[in-house]
């Protein structure tokens, strides 16, 4: 049986999603979890890695097992692995899928938000859940910037130096920044992402903010390639996986 996991995780307790020797993962906890539940370490599967610190609210990954186990009703296996995993980590749905679904191939694209706060006090419940600015930020100046990333571009100068992807091409769907109080909110979809690109994105609209970078600068950054033509690598507690995009079965 393949069973697909929708999966809300808060990451400030993990490295990040995929398991790691030296440090405790969010997919270690699944694994222990689904050990203690079937009796077997049957193997977890991610959509994709997230960074050290960073959220997630859709992320989608698949609990393969080999038909030795007890049955488990998908509407059942949720609560059933909620009582075994930590109080920061829950699978809000369940349901077989067939054998050969991939929670990574057998997607078209994710959905990231990353929040900032600028409210004039710390807001002690954001601690850890947005990028806390001590100044009032220009929502309508990094709207129009963001707007800029939508399209097919070459991404070099907004992922990290080193990125082991060799194709930096990506189609941005959808990028906007609105206010929602004392929150401003990033949303950007697409078909992929290189390592740090969101956090680099939010990091470069926070200057257009702050006027340290400008539209045109944007524009040049999308063609030259020199990841010190944007702006810095925004903090990772501000950034949230929202959703994947799933393709129907058979494709």
């Amino acid at each position: 049986m393949n069973y697909l996991l929708t999966v809300s995780y808060i990451g400030t307790n993990y490295c990040g999603w995929q398991y790691q020797p030296n440090a405790r993962s969010v997919q270690e906890c699944f694994q222990n979890a689904v050990e203690d539940l079937f009796g077997k370490r049957f193997p977890v599967t991610g959509c994709s890695r997230t960074d050290s610190g960073v959220h997630a609210k859709g992320f989608l990954c698949t609990v393969k097992t080999d038909g030795t186990e007890s049955p488990i009703d998908s509407d059942k296996l949720p609560m059933a692995l909620n009582v075994r995993l930590p109080q920061d980590i829950s699978v809000r749905e369940a349901e077989a899928v067939p054998d050969a679904f991939h929670p990574r191939y057998n997607t078209y694209g994710k959905e990231y938000r990353y929040i900032f706060y600028d409210g004039k006090c710390r807001n002690p419940f954001l601690q850890n859940r947005a990028w806390q600015i001590c100044h009032r930020l220009d929502e309508s100046k990094m709207n129009s910037a963001a707007r800029l990333f939508c399209g097919e571009h070459d991404f070099s100068s907004f992922c990290s130096v080193g990125t082991s992807d060799d194709n930096h091409v990506r189609t941005v769907f959808e990028s906007n920044v609105a206010r929602e109080g004392e929150t401003v909110v990033f949303r950007v979809t697409g078909n992929g992402f290189l390592y740090n690109m969101v956090r680099i994105m939010a990091g470069t609209l926070y200057d257009v903010s702050r006027g340290k970078i400008n539209e045109s600068d944007i524009s040049r950054a999308l063609k030259c390639g020199n990841r010190a033509s944007v702006g810095m690598t925004a903090p990772p507690y501000g950034l949230y996986l929202e959703r994947v995009l799933r393709k129907p079965f058979g494709e």
